[in-house]
């Protein structure tokens, strides 16, 4: 119940926000007659994010009475998630979705996200995100570069998962190697908690796992059964040390071809595609667990974080003090209450 109340929160935050930009667009056939097409390129994801993805496009087609179009590219068939931001700075692709982690080495703002136990649980997390004023600045950070954030969608909480047995302490992660996400503030915090960080792509994991080139991982539940890795690494252990958000780019240039209203059209599509978003997610992660504990003999603990929260204090004072992300490490902060 405190879930459902959490996400009926943060959906109406949303929707406020989406009521305080004046009526919704309604872009009539005789605004724009010709059909634009926009490309959506993504890697490989769940399926409630791929339907959410898709959702995002029926809203656009809708909301622009058929006028714009969106064409999907799906499971990395351009490529990862640094190819993929890359292609939307170049526009080659219009669109795409890809974690605020992916986009640290573009944008020093993202690096925030990698901050382990920056938010105090999961209501201090939906805060923060339909925070415009928090929020709005680390979209725009990329826009000399021709990109900019248009929304959020939710990945969950990450926590370890390993092969041999599971995490109960700091102590437990002393000598192990665990994949990480290319991003220097993960690797780090790998390293602050005793193991060895081992950065890699996610097409990798499997197999690391698999020959022993790597102890365990870290990621949401949807590696156990949507990836496969829980036949392989069956304890996930509940040390929730960050909530990396998903992020949806959009080339700047692509305005260029559209009305205001058609513009207009695709930000709002983007904000409800969230609000769908975080409901098919929470669903679908029960789903998964209960999915991986009955075909994989997954096992699930929970895990007092306390000492994992001491153990990486050092990178939240590196962040607290560095004047470049002072400010915005002290707002998220506020967010979080006492």
């Amino acid at each position: 119940m405190k879930k459902i109340a959490l996400l009926v929160g943060v959906f109406s935050l949303i929707l406020l926000g989406l009521s305080g930009c004046g009526n919704l667009a309604t872009v009539t056939p005789t605004d724009k007659k010709e059909v634009i097409t926009l490309r959506f390129a993504y890697a490989s994801n769940s399926q409630p994010v791929i339907d959410v993805m898709k959702e995002f496009g029926r809203l656009v087609e809708k909301k622009t009475a058929g006028s714009v179009k969106i064409q999907y590219f799906p499971d990395g068939q351009l490529g990862g998630e640094r190819e993929l931001i890359e292609l939307t700075q170049s526009g080659a692709v219009d669109f795409t979705k890809v974690s605020a982690s992916a986009l640290e080495s573009f944008s020093k703002e993202y690096a925030i996200f990698s901050v382990p136990y920056l938010f105090k649980n999961e209501e201090h997390f939906f805060k923060v995100m339909v925070n415009e004023k928090i929020m709005e600045p680390v979209y725009q950070s990329t826009a000399n570069l021709g990109f900019t954030g248009i929304t959020y969608y939710d990945s969950g909480q990450r926590s370890f998962y390993m092969v041999k047995g599971p995490i109960r302490t700091p102590q437990d992660l002393k000598g192990k190697k665990i994949r990480v996400m290319q991003s220097e503030t993960a690797i780090k915090m790998v390293e602050l908690l005793g193991g060895s960080a081992v950065p890699m792509g996610s097409d990798e994991v499997y197999t690391s796992l698999q020959s022993n080139l790597i102890d365990g991982s870290e990621n949401n539940e949807f590696v156990l059964h949507t990836a496969g890795h829980g036949s392989v690494a069956k304890y996930y252990s509940y040390d929730e040390h960050t909530r990396v958000p998903d992020i949806i780019i959009m080339n700047d240039a692509i305005k260029d071809q559209l009305t205001k209203e058609q513009e207009t059209a695709i930000y709002e599509a983007a904000k409800e595609s969230t609000i769908f978003e975080i409901d098919a997610f929470a669903k679908a992660v029960e789903e998964e667990k209960a999915i991986s504990q009955k075909m994989y003999g997954v096992k699930f603990n929970k895990v007092d974080n306390t000492p994992f929260r001491e153990a990486v204090t050092p990178l939240h004072n590196e962040f607290k003090n560095n004047p470049i992300y002072h400010e915005l490490y002290q707002e998220i902060q506020a967010q979080g209450g006492q």
